[in-house]
């Protein structure tokens, strides 16, 4: 039989922003007459943000708060999987951190997604094949890492290191640790949270079944796609706290609204926005340009109320405010795909005569158009090409250049900015991101003087110059 954690006093439901947030719950104090303000203030317990998310998460109402969860931690501030990740993740907003957990050659489990380590440290081999003692040693790469991410001090951690702060901070979601439960379950044991654990897996019903019964406490989530939908049926009566659903169409038998609902009326539905194919393109990247086409749709077509992203602070925003990633006050932005009108020789010079990429391109145009998980990007960038935009200024004044963009490589590429035909800028380097999925917003130094006003922008990259980068979209910042 399957042993429901404990559940904490229920919140009342409160007025709020547009995402549902519980209330905390009240926290009584034992007064002694006669006792120092301190030594009562010492006697009660203090609610901490590991208990509210312990709370939330099993919270199965209809008007339950929705989760955010950090997929491999805050990567975007600090190396996947490090503890500086962990810690960024928490203090960015999420109730839950993502990471991969893998056992030693000493069965000691560890922080890191791959088998192998080559991807995220200086070392090389796999995981299982290394000693605590000789992973320690490595450093670990910027964030997804990447042979040309540049090294950084974090150190490839220990899940008790992770645990132990994630303590007061929330849940840890542990990804790839079905098969090495036991040890996990010992530093869960060890270091005081197992309420903090999430368990997860697609494990045979009968299998997770002896694990739960076995460790009192254990918090649990089933993955689920159509290949075992039959899952929710074995479990009966007894169905884990949350379902993480996946889904690559919107037809899959999972994907069936009304199915989401039973799942949702005994306990929570966890949806992945990563990538397009866990939830049929309802990605980050396309909540960034229209939440309507990400987010929104998980939220009110599927009913998800834990959602895990790349994009934290984002999701965040867009849950307390209904926006996300809005256009900064004051400031201009032009998607990179949105290039003039006039076609090759006129709006822009490409080498090749066709669409190279993935993505939507215009009909007879050779401007190569990426789709990177919903970032409708400019990509396979070469020496020598050139785009021109039509950027539309309400307020004269002066504007610094910014590109949003991404590349594994370093250097990845440069570019200048010109007016019109006027003379182009300095070159502007572009940096590493770790990965083509990567988007990240970088500021130049390039100053642009307005006057209020339609305005030609042309971008070149430099003719024999290394390029191998995207463009999400320019930006014209007020200084």
């Amino acid at each position: 039989m399957i042993q429901r954690p404990q559940v904490l006093p229920q919140p009342t439901a409160r007025p709020g922003p547009r995402r549902p947030v519980a209330a905390l719950t009240a926290v009584c104090a034992l007064v002694v007459l006669g006792a120092a303000p301190d030594a009562v203030a010492r006697a009660v317990p203090q609610e901490t943000a590991a208990d509210r998310a312990y709370r939330d998460f099993l919270d199965r109402g209809a008007d339950a708060k929705v989760m955010t969860v950090a997929h491999r931690g805050q990567w975007r501030e600090a190396p996947e999987n490090s503890l500086a990740a962990v810690r960024a993740a928490f203090a960015d907003g999420a109730e839950v951190v993502e990471v991969d957990v893998r056992l030693t050659k000493d069965r000691v489990p560890v922080l890191m997604h791959d088998a192998t380590v080559d991807r995220t440290t200086d070392g090389s081999g796999r995981v299982a094949d290394l000693t605590l003692a000789e992973l320690a040693r490595l450093r670990l790469r910027k964030g997804l890492g990447g042979a040309q991410a540049p090294l950084t001090r974090q150190r490839v951690p220990t899940l008790a290191d992770a645990m132990r702060v994630a303590k007061r901070r929330g849940l840890v979601n542990l990804d790839k640790a079905w098969d090495a439960r036991e040890e996990v379950w010992r530093v869960l044991t060890g270091t005081g949270t197992v309420r903090n654990g999430l368990f997860k897996s697609a494990a045979p019903v009968d299998e997770v079944r002896a694990f739960l019964a076995e460790h009192r406490g254990a918090l649990y989530a089933h993955t689920l796609d159509d290949d075992n939908r039959g899952a929710v049926e074995g479990f009966g009566g007894e169905q884990p706290l949350a379902y993480e659903v996946g889904f690559d169409k919107t037809d899959d038998a999972v994907a069936d609204p009304a199915f989401l609902r039973r799942l949702r009326s005994t306990g929570r539905v966890w949806i992945n926005s990563m990538e397009g194919d866990l939830a049929a393109g309802h990605t980050d990247e396309a909540s960034l340009i229209d939440p309507a086409r990400g987010w929104g749709a998980l939220l009110r077509t599927y009913g998800a109320n834990v959602i895990q992203t790349d994009n934290v602070e984002a999701l965040e925003e867009y849950l307390a405010t209904g926006q996300a990633a809005p256009v900064p006050r004051g400031a201009v932005r032009v998607q990179g795909e949105a290039y003039a009108e006039g076609g090759e020789g006129v709006a822009y010079h490409d080498t090749d005569a066709d669409n190279r990429g993935d993505g939507p391109g215009r009909p007879g145009e050779g401007v190569d158009v990426c789709d990177h998980e919903g970032a409708i990007a400019v990509c396979w960038m070469r020496g020598s090409e050139w785009l021109t935009y039509q950027v539309d200024v309400a307020r004269a004044g002066r504007y610094t250049v910014a590109a949003r963009v991404s590349s594994p490589y370093s250097p990845a590429g440069t570019y200048r900015i010109a007016l019109g035909r006027g003379t182009p800028s300095g070159p502007v380097a572009v940096g590493v991101t770790t990965h083509h999925r990567a988007f990240e917003l970088q500021r130049s130094r390039v100053t642009l003087r307005l006057p209020r006003g339609r305005h030609t922008l042309r971008l070149s990259l430099d003719e024999g110059a290394f390029q191998n980068w995207n463009l999400d979209y320019l930006q014209l910042e007020p200084r």
